[in-house]
């Protein structure tokens, strides 16, 4: 039997939603980079997801915004630590592994009790 979720009340700002990030500044770059790889991976997977897509989707976009910083780095000629990129890029890769590499598309058909209502209401 499933639990029914928290009322509203019971809810975190995090777990509703209205923040991504707690104590950091929406509109870094690095905040912003953050909410486009989410969002890019939640549309890969076809956007109903359960909470623990959610919560590999979150450790993913972390690690991806940290490999895209360090890169950045290399590029300037800064200095580069090959070891730990690679040890964070291969965790990125299990986890996408995880989640599925392939794009799922979304069940955009409409069901037929809405079809038939919205057919009454041009009527």
């Amino acid at each position: 039997m499933a639990k029914a979720p928290p009322p509203p009340e019971f809810s975190t700002r995090r777990g509703s939603g209205a923040i991504v990030l707690a104590g950091v500044d929406g509109r870094s770059m690095m905040a912003r980079r953050f909410r486009e790889i989410v969002t890019g991976f939640e549309d890969d997977l076809g956007g109903d997801l359960t909470e623990a897509q959610r919560q590999v989707i979150a450790r993913a976009a972390t690690l991806a915004v940290w490999c895209e910083d360090r890169e950045t780095e290399l590029a300037r000629g800064e200095t580069f630590d090959a070891g730990q990129y690679a040890t964070i890029a291969n965790c990125l890769r299990r986890l996408l592994a995880d989640l599925g590499l392939e794009r799922r598309a979304r069940d955009i058909t409409p069901q037929l009790s809405d079809y038939l209502k919205s057919k009454q209401a041009n009527d």
